[in-house]
């Protein structure tokens, strides 16, 4: 057995993670306290690292997600074993979906007790295997230091992705004298030189591209490097689905995004392009149109795929050419390349902004005295370009996507995974992480209640977020489809539902009930002005549902 250096400090396995956490740069991480991880939990004592302590392990694990989303580093969470895991689970899928770092650790039961089904004991590796790019379990407090760096690259470097990572109780109190692991800062894949030549060759014989934005690992500099190249190359620039924040939509060369159910214009934009360049993102099934945009496995269309994770090129679509580099790098390389100075395209991204804004730019009315696409228009000028928009999932997030223009990288937080409850909880995180900007949580009256708990939160720490809840008494989107497919048979999609408004009000928050669209603007700007975090509890009218399909598109 090898002595340890006496230069080398003696701590628990608690302690050394925390110091592991420290040396990583985190600054603030989410958890629902367990006695799993107590010695963890004691290790965080005077650090400086602020603890968001949560009301459910959902809503810690949204928060954890949303930091990465923010900041390109992995937001860490910490819950407990059994239930605590499992209620986390839902943030674990959304990271890996979305593609964004976080690291996930959960407290397990004494290594001497495994196998035998002790309390709240789960096989983690079976569990999470599935929607996590790695799952293990720290056997040594020796250990910690070597597999949290570990953690946080796998995380961080190819595809971004979540981590999970178990802590057996006695392994946190266990001492060992091991060196910290150093700052980790993930390797990045560049573009060879001869793959940005064929790019340029394949550009200067096209007739009708679009360049696709998606997928994380974008930060503000490499948005505004591809802003500059659509202008030189005079290129239509499409968004995917809940990436809008990646293009300006007021930039000339906007075309749009490829949400649910987006504009038919934009669709056919896509379908009758003979080259695509498709960066960062998978193209999957919800801004494909349910793979119908381009073929499987080949695409009509010529498809540049430009993509940090190798596993991910040629893993649905077989492009003509193939890129393996981060949207950073590819950016920072287009700088470099020729593009045609008369493009047979010429005047292409023009006409796809004017279908953008006709597209966008008057809500249609719907039933009612709250009229919602009004009151997403209002808040469209009223906003500061730099607010970040927060929404989880159901019909209302289609107007909000449709009429609400991005205009700064990072201001929108959204699954793309689909998961309902996201908005608040980010929310609250997008406010401790940018304090000095205004933040927006949209979310239906299904949506809210399943994480809406975390207004506690946003109310115990101070994050004066405001939560507009669009109340229609049901789950809209179920009710759509069931409307489709089995008329006048509607089941399970009735809610009977609070007083959100007073709800804001008994957390410690504002709170105020709109029943019309004049009413909103006032109660925004007082919500605003308040100081604290605020609902505003929209009533809208269930006959609106009748148009939703104008915003969703048909469903699959």
């Amino acid at each position: 057995m090898t002595t340890a250096p006496s230069s080398w400090p003696e701590r628990t396995g608690g302690q050394a993670l925390i110091d592991q956490l420290r040396v990583q740069g985190v600054e603030r991480l989410t958890c629902v306290p367990g006695e799993s991880y107590l010695a963890a939990l004691d290790a965080l004592y005077d650090t400086g690292v602020e603890v968001i302590s949560c009301r459910n392990e959902g809503g810690a694990a949204i928060m954890a997600e949303a930091y990465g989303k923010l900041t390109g580093r992995p937001g860490v969470c910490f819950v407990t074993r059994g239930p605590g895991a499992t209620n986390a689970s839902h943030g674990v899928h959304i990271a890996m979906q979305d593609s964004t770092p976080m690291i996930l650790f959960i407290g397990q039961v004494d290594r001497a007790m495994r196998e035998r089904e002790a309390f709240q004991e789960i096989d983690y590796r079976a569990m999470f295997g599935g929607m996590a790019k790695w799952v293990v379990e720290i056997d040594s407090a020796a250990r910690v230091p070597e597999l949290v760096a570990r953690a946080f690259r796998v995380a961080m470097q190819g595809r971004p992705g979540p981590v999970v990572i178990a802590l057996p109780e006695d392994m946190l109190v266990e001492t060992c004298q091991v060196p910290d692991a150093p700052r980790v800062e993930p390797a990045v894949a560049w573009p060879a030189p001869a793959d940005m030549d064929r790019l340029a060759a394949l550009l200067a014989d096209a007739k009708r591209p679009l360049a696709i934005l998606a997928g994380s690992g974008w930060d503000e500099a490499a948005c505004a490097a591809f802003a500059r190249f659509a202008e030189r190359a005079q290129l239509p620039v499409a968004t995917s689905f809940r990436r809008a924040s990646l293009f300006d939509a007021d930039h000339p060369n906007y075309a749009g995004d490829l949400g649910i159910g987006p504009d038919a214009k934009l669709k056919a934009r896509v379908e009758q392009a003979d080259l695509i360049l498709l960066v960062g993102g998978r193209l999957s099934e919800m801004p494909s149109s349910s793979y119908t945009l381009l073929d499987v496995p080949v695409p009509r269309q010529r498809l540049v795929h430009v993509h940090p994770g190798a596993e991910e090129l040629g893993r649905v679509y077989q492009p003509e050419l193939a890129i393996q580099a981060s949207p950073k790098s590819f950016a920072a390389a287009l700088q470099a390349i020729e593009v045609p100075a008369s493009p047979a395209w010429e005047g292409a991204a023009a006409a796809a902004h004017a279908e953008y804004r006709a597209w966008t730019d008057v809500p249609r009315t719907l039933p009612g005295d709250f009229q919602y696409g009004q009151a997403l228009a209002w808040l469209r000028d009223r906003l500061p370009a730099d607010a970040v928009i927060c929404n989880g999932a159901g019909n209302y997030a289609g107007w909000l996507h449709r009429h609400h223009r991005f205009h700064r990288y990072g201001t929108q937080l959204a699954p793309t995974s689909g998961s309902m409850g996201y908005g608040v909880p980010a929310a609250v995180m997008a406010k401790r992480q940018l304090p000095d900007r205004v933040v927006v949580a949209f979310a239906g009256d299904g949506c809210f209640l399943m994480n809406g708990q975390e207004f506690a939160t946003a109310v115990q720490y101070d994050a004066p977020i405001i939560v507009v809840v669009l109340d229609n008494g049901q789950y809209g989107t179920i009710r759509m489809h069931q409307e489709r497919d089995y008329p006048g048979r509607q089941v399970a999609t009735r809610l009977a539902n609070p007083d959100f408004a007073a709800m804001a009000v008994a957390f410690g928050g504002h709170g105020e009930r709109v029943e019309t669209t004049e009413q909103f603007t006032a109660a925004f700007e007082r919500a605003l002005a308040s100081g604290k975090p605020a609902i505003l509890h929209c009533r809208l009218d269930p006959r609106a549902q009748s148009h939703a399909r104008d915003y969703t598109g048909p469903q699959q």
